[in-house]
């Protein structure tokens, strides 16, 4: 039985133009004309194929006049906004060529790939109804395996259920965008959800805001803030600042505008080299010992640090009549300054002070299992609160998880490694355009932009989500060959998820203002057919929900305890005293 049984009165029109992948249709009257929609698919025979069809996008549907002049096509675009003039009128529809549908091996299979363009005068017809059905019906059942990451439901078919990839999706990076309130959130948790029924998942997403804190099935684990610093054990993860490598530390601790910070870099990192080769001594870790550097994650002190920058800043060596200042006097006065500002400062606690437990040797063994290990009840999706962590040094704290999750992944046996996802919410916040970033955030971007370039190879996946694609950086977004977009009303937002697209599906972007809260338009490596998908409700929706102003203005009034939110304010903390 033949796939589409069309006839001759189904013609939609003929096809009078043909590009590598554009097809412009004329239609043969304005009634045929009516039917047609943007966004809608259409289809044409392949030639010489007995039941082997091209799927088209409609793109753009209009009513050309035929030129007076004859040296001007009437089909090509922007020829309708000439002014030209005539007695006769071209109806038209331009369309994008998506795939081939048709029998493999007797088996109805959807590809992207274009075997054949078709002739001119080929007949189109309009996929809808019974037809359209049975076409999703083929995606579906191509789609629907144990592989699949269900999304939602088509737009143009909402009986039709629409399935990513899960593979793809994950292996090729992808990027989640869309305006605040266009339902990016909820789309998120949706994929979360699903991934966190499959017994051996392995994501870590980092929450900036606290929305996700109360998903059932991830584990949880928060940054400590001022309050937490004395306790030890639960979902606290204090990152300490040993942690960090050469560059890390010297964005954090040296004023690299100083006409001093050249000697400051090369004794700072001297200094911590002898302290990191000490504290290997004393754990008698000799294999180690031969062959560490500076960006070995080693525990060291950082008052040793900073007395011997002191102690160095403030040298007398002998002279020939009376003591005279050492080759470094002076030189550290500032570097050492800011080095005891940062480390008295509370905010920066997690880093510098907490539990004896995390100046241990075996503090990132640790620390790894928490955040890679996948055994266990709730330990396939990890949720990290950076909420208390100061704006900023939030990107160097963000980049140093994610380099550490690449580089233990990295140095891990091939046959050992469990795939692991990195879920980047509100990532315009710390991974900015390289343009005007300060040193802080550009060794934050490094280490994304190289798990963007190579984490594929390693196991290593980065879901990148943002309200503000602009302001993102396009090397990291580049690599993105999956693209989840909800609706975005800014221009420059909108020029982003062109550019991502292929050159022939960009004209799919101008949907992107109008599109309804929770409906998104998915194009990529896991989505056979580039479509506009209504967004699958998760069970347990984050905390984001926009808060309904009118409605709750018309309420009585809260009673609110400002002289409880100002301690809050001051302790840096929504919880209360201990």
């Amino acid at each position: 039985m033949a796939l589409f049984d069309f006839k001759d009165s189904d013609q939609f029109g003929k096809v009078r133009s043909v590009d590598t992948r554009r097809v412009v249709v004329q239609v043969a009257s304005d009634e045929a004309l009516r039917l047609a929609r943007v966004g809608q698919l259409a289809t044409i025979r392949l030639p010489g194929a007995a039941d082997e069809w091209l799927v088209a996008l409609i793109d753009k549907v209009v009513k050309i006049p035929v030129a007076a002049s004859p040296d001007k096509n009437p089909l090509e675009d922007g020829a309708e906004e000439d002014g030209m003039v005539g007695e006769s009128i071209y109806n038209a529809t331009h369309l994008s060529l998506i795939g081939t549908v048709g029998e493999v091996a007797n088996e109805r299979k959807f590809s992207r790939s274009l075997r054949q363009v078709p002739e001119i005068d080929s007949p189109c017809y309009l996929l809808k109804d019974a037809r359209l059905q049975k076409f999703m019906g083929v995606l579906a059942s191509e789609s629907e395996d144990d592989d699949s990451l269900e999304l939602g439901v088509y737009t143009i078919d909402e009986s039709a259920r629409a399935f990513l990839d899960g593979n793809r999706f994950f292996q090729r990076h992808a990027a989640l965008l869309g305006s605040t309130g266009a339902g990016k959130s909820y789309t998120l948790a949706s994929i979360l959800e699903q991934a966190a029924k499959l017994p051996a998942s392995n994501l870590v997403l980092f929450d900036l805001h606290g929305e996700y804190s109360l998903m059932s099935y991830a584990s949880h684990l928060r940054i400590p803030g001022p309050e937490d610093l004395d306790r030890d054990g639960g979902n606290l993860l204090f990152l300490p600042y040993w942690l960090m490598n050469t560059e890390e530390l010297q964005s954090m601790f040296v004023e690299t505008s100083g006409f001093t910070a050249h000697n400051q870099i090369t004794k700072f990192r001297d200094i911590v080299v002898e302290e990191k080769r000490k504290t290997l001594v004393a754990c008698n870790e000799t294999a180690v010992l031969s062959a560490f550097t500076m960006d070995s994650p080693i525990p060291f002190p950082i008052k040793s640090v900073r007395d011997e920058l002191y102690r160095l800043d403030t040298e007398m060596v002998p002279g020939k009549n009376a003591p005279k200042k050492g080759d470094w006097n002076g030189q550290f006065s500032r570097f050492v300054g800011r080095i005891d500002s940062i480390v008295s400062d509370k905010r920066y606690g997690f880093m510098f002070n907490g539990p004896d437990s995390v100046r241990e040797y075996d503090y990132l063994v640790k620390l790894a299992e928490r955040l890679m290990g996948c055994n266990g009840d709730k330990h396939q999706i990890k949720i990290i609160d950076f909420s208390e962590v100061p704006s900023d040094i939030l990107p160097a704290i963000v980049g140093l998880v994610a380099r550490l999750v690449f580089q233990i992944q990295f140095w891990t046996n091939p046959e050992k490694r469990q795939p692991i996802a990195i879920v980047c919410d509100e990532a315009h916040l710390y991974l900015p355009r390289k343009e005007g970033c300060n040193p802080v955030e550009i060794r934050a971007v490094e280490n994304f932009e190289r798990i963007a370039k190579e984490g594929r190879k390693y196991g290593v996946a980065l879901l990148v989500a943002s309200q503000r694609p602009s302001d993102v950086s396009t090397t990291i977004l580049s690599q993105c060959n999956n693209v989840v977009s909800m609706r975005l009303t800014n221009a420059d937002d909108q020029s982003v998820v062109k550019r991502l697209m292929p050159e022939s599906l960009s004209g799919l972007t101008d949907v992107l203002p109008i599109l309804d809260t929770g409906e998104a338009l998915v194009v990529g490596d896991s989505v056979l057919l580039p479509s506009r998908i209504k967004i699958a409700e998760p069970t347990e929706p984050p905390q984001s929900a926009t808060r309904d102003f009118w409605k709750e203005w018309k309420k009585p009034a809260v009673d609110v305890n400002f002289g409880e939110v100002i301690d809050q304010l001051r302790r840096q903390s929504r919880n209360a005293p201990p």
